[in-house]
């Protein structure tokens, strides 16, 4: 049951709208569990972020190809921090200090990497979306990666 929690979640960060345009289509949103936001993520990640930025059509033009790299430039990092949280799911909470120092450096270094990455895309997307939208896009960002690390933290034991 862990890995199968853990291994939908990994799929949404590797595969890579909480908010809804409306009062009613926000309070819908609000009502689904944070296992449903899962997998709306994971069918539609591009589809959420899209519909939640409500972009004129130019705007959407000029952020589509953006986000595509933007994708394409957190995958690494993504990809080695699901690496290590299996690795840490595997290990069933049970390691040796040098690799709990491992697997807890390679997660820190991913988080950093990412928050890199945020911040370069948040400088791109200025030049082409006013900062309103771009804040948005972020906080967009932050609040699909808060449903996926939730879902990811439920299935990893704490290290004895």
């Amino acid at each position: 049951m862990r890995q199968t929690l853990l291994a939908a979640a990994l799929a949404a960060a590797l595969a890579a709208p909480i908010i809804a345009p409306t009062a009613a289509a926000q309070d819908k949103a609000a009502a689904l569990t944070s296992e449903q936001w899962m997998q709306r993520i994971q069918s539609d990640r591009t589809g959420l972020v899209m519909r939640s930025l409500e972009l004129t059509p130019a705007e959407s033009k000029a952020f589509a190809p953006l986000y595509e790299k933007f994708q394409k430039e957190l995958a690494p990092s993504r990809r080695e921090q699901g690496r290590a949280i299996l690795d840490f799911v595997n290990a069933d909470g049970k390691l040796s200090d040098a690799n709990a120092q491992r697997l807890a450096t390679q997660v820190l270094t991913a988080d950093r990497e990412q928050a890199r990455l945020h911040e370069k895309h948040f400088k791109e997307l200025l030049k082409v979306l006013p900062a309103r939208k771009a804040a948005r896009y972020i906080q967009i960002e932050n609040k699909l990666d808060a449903v996926v690390r939730y879902e990811t933290a439920k299935a990893i034991p704490l290290v004895q």
